[in-house]
Order: C-alpha cells, then structure tokens, then sequence
C-alpha cells in the first residue's frame, strides 16, 4: 500500500531525497500535534528540551509514528527489509526568529560504518519559504564532506557544524510541505533551512533510519529502535514508553542520550584532526 514506485526510487537514487509524499492524514496529524503542543503549554509554547532527542521513547504516540506503516514501507523499499530507527528530533522555528540550520550532511557525526542511512521529515505545520523550510542541494550525496565548527547560537545543529565548501544557490530546490506530508533525504544529501521570516509556526518532526546490519565504526555498543525486520548489527534495542514522560523512561532515556553525545564528541573531534 505505501511502497514506492520504481520512478520514485530511481529519483531518489539520482537526487538524494524523494518529496512530497504523505505520512499523516489530518484526523492523525491534528490530535498528534495538539498533544505535542501541549507538552510546551508550561514552557510558554516552546517544546521540552527532552523532546529534542529520540522523543519516541518518551511519547506514546511517537513511538508509534516512528512504526507507521505509510512512513517505514517506503524506507524499507530504500534501505532494505532490516530497519532501525537510529534517533528522532523535532525541528521547531518560531516565527520571526533567527533559528535555522547551516548547510551540512546528517551523516558526518553519526559514527556509522557506511552511509546506508536517511531522514525522514514529518512536517507538523506548513513548511514554506517564507517559514523557513527545508533546502536540498540535489545529488550532493556521494562523498562525505568537511564540515567546520560555526560559532553561531541559532544554528540548530548538535555539533554546531556547517559544510567547509560554499553551496551554489543556482542549483538549491526548496523542500515545501503542507502538514502530514514528508520527504526522505540521504544522510549524505547537503542541505539547510533559513530563519523564519513568516507569522506562523513550522515545525518538522525528523525521523533517521539505518540499515539494520549497520555498525558504529568502534563497535559502538549503542542504542537503536527497531521498526522492520532484524537488528543485526548489534544495537541495544529501545523499548517503548508506557506513557509521555514517564519517569522510567525518562531515566532510559538520559542513559541513551549520554552514550550519543559520547559517539558524536568523538567523532567531531575525529571529523577536525581528519580535517586540520
């Protein structure tokens, strides 16, 4: 039912990313995303900090959304019947902010053995130029790039990293997506998004997905969801939570972040001794 054409596949072998297609329709998408916002009522709207790691394993209906058939099928037709869910984050940009991402490939701290990975990217709200959407540079995704550190507190990024090589904006495609729709991109496709400049808010949720013989490049004994298939590269497998933000699984939760900022420092500092 959700499988992808050969001429979507085909598009996005060639270009590295696939876009628009449906994961959510509105009856599912609206109770999800109230239930989400509620969870910021008490922050003055602005999402838990929790939330902007692996939130499926501290939301119910996250984790089911990390599981939904019209989202994994298609990724299973990319990457292969064993699938993992390797991390998830939301991507929220206030209007009118100066919040954005700096043009950079997914995949270089991930500290995986080969880029046999993508994103999903769930959009909650309307995601347009004017809000800052997501920006490919198609068939960018071959080589790993350099990336540097960028002094820069808006930029969204973990590591704080921009790509070392200028982009040409000539061949850059905007991304737009009304809610409940999606597009998948290769972890080493380049891309970006710029501030939001409208009135309304755009929120992405982003999905990662790895093949699931994949292995850290240390035989990381690290942390996983499993979505499809087998685990056979020797992840520990995450389990879902009872209910949202409940205190089990936010102990869970705190170990398996722990162990990913270990994975990425190090591969930052790896990633810029490679590069000095």
């Amino acid at each position: 039912m959700y499988n992808l054409s050969d001429q979507a596949k085909t598009q996005y072998e060639e270009e590295g990313y696939l876009a628009p297609l449906t994961a959510l329709e509105k009856d599912e998408l609206d109770p999800l995303r109230d239930r989400i916002l509620h969870l910021g009522s008490a922050r003055e709207g602005q999402l838990p900090p929790a939330l902007n790691f692996k939130p499926h394993l501290l939301v119910p209906d996250l984790w089911n959304l990390v599981h939904a058939p019209r989202i994994v099928e298609p990724v299973v037709d990319i990457l292969g019947q064993d699938v993992l869910c390797w991390v998830s984050s939301f991507f929220d940009k206030a209007p009118g902010t100066a919040k954005h991402v700096h043009w950079h490939q997914d995949s270089t701290f991930w500290g995986l053995e080969r880029p046999d990975a993508l994103t999903v990217w769930v959009a909650f709200t309307p995601s347009n130029r004017t809000n800052g959407c997501m920006r490919v540079l198609p068939k960018s995704h071959g080589d790993q790039m350099r990336h540097i550190y960028a002094e820069d507190p808006e930029n969204m990024l973990r590591g704080g990293e921009v790509l070392a090589s200028p982009v040409d904006e000539s061949e850059v495609r905007d991304i737009e997506l009304a809610p409940g729709e999606m597009s998948l991109h290769h972890q080493r496709l380049v891309h970006g998004s710029r501030p939001n400049t409208g009135k309304e808010r755009r929120m992405g949720f982003a999905i990662r997905y790895i093949a699931g013989d994949l292995k850290g490049l240390q035989n990381d004994q690290s942390f996983a969801t499993l979505v499809h298939g087998e685990d056979r590269g020797g992840f520990q497998i995450e389990t879902a939570p009872e209910r949202d933000l409940d205190p089990q699984a936010l102990r869970r939760h705190g170990k398996i972040l722990r162990k990913f900022n270990e994975i990425v420092n190090r591969e930052v500092k790896r990633h810029n001794e490679a590069s000095a």
